[in-house]
């Protein structure tokens, strides 16, 4: 059996229950290196076969474990976060269809919610918004036109920028371009929920200096969009004493 495993944002502890006994029971581990905390391993058995994706094309990986398999050996392919999420997941699957070899998927927790976390963010306040967009500046992979930052700026929703640390010039100027205001708040959190993490709060305007003075060039997920300073948001109706709910009666008479 192949496993696809989020490890999570980065800390240890971040990955969930079914994914760290998956690693305890694991013969093979395939981990993407260049982004998964090497101290997950460590829930691996005692000896199991480790390989370092970074290093690796997928022809090569994919030859690994499914030679694994045919041995009858578990295998964990771990990649960072939530590997629905920018991990290049389906071209892997695609080839285990192909060769009829059975896997499985267990979620983890994606760097937007790590890095809301840090931070205490709730990214869909009442009143403020209610839609969180998830998304990337293209670099080596393109992205669509209809989802170019601009046409997504026009919603001024909450947005969370994976990998675009390296091009806060340029996503700065698109978010403007697409209609949010540069005075909007904005935050860079550098490898979110690692013990090297770093989180900055600043705003559209100042995000390049912000991370040039901070010296942020990768390994960043930025996030934009007034929820940021929360402020000027509605009280939510699931606990308000004025309304009544399937388990609550309403506490008071509205005026």
């Amino acid at each position: 059996m192949i496993d696809f495993v989020g490890a999570g944002p980065g800390a240890e502890d971040l990955i969930t229950l079914r994914g760290k006994r998956l690693l305890e029971e694991a013969d093979v581990i395939v981990y993407a290196g260049s982004l998964v905390n090497p101290a997950l391993l460590s829930y691996g058995k005692k000896d199991p076969k480790i390989y370092n994706s970074a290093t690796m094309t997928l022809e090569e990986v994919m030859d690994v474990m499914i030679e694994a398999d045919r041995k009858g050996l578990s295998v964990v392919r771990l990649h960072t976060g939530d590997q629905s999420i920018y991990g290049a997941v389906r071209e892997q699957m695609d080839i285990l269809d192909a060769k009829g070899i059975v896997y499985r998927s267990c979620p983890g927790v994606s760097a937007a919610f790590g890095a809301a976390a840090s931070l205490d963010l709730e990214y869909t306040l009442p009143e403020v918004t209610q839609t969180l967009i998830l998304t990337r500046m293209e670099g080596r992979t393109a992205v669509p036109e209809r989802e170019k930052i601009e046409s997504l700026a026009a919603h001024r929703a909450s947005m969370a920028i994976y990998l675009s640390a390296g091009m806060l010039e340029e996503l700065a100027k698109r978010l403007t371009e697409g209609g949010y205001p540069a005075d909007t708040p904005a935050a860079i959190v550098y490898k979110a929920t690692w013990p090297e993490e770093k989180k900055y709060i600043c705003t559209i305007g100042t995000l390049a200096k912000t991370g040039k003075e901070n010296g942020i060039t990768k390994t960043a997920i930025v996030l934009v969009g007034d929820v940021i300073a929360h402020r000027s948001y509605a009280r939510s109706k699931l606990y308000d004493p004025d309304f009544s709910t399937e388990f609550r009666k309403q506490r008071r008479e509205r005026m």
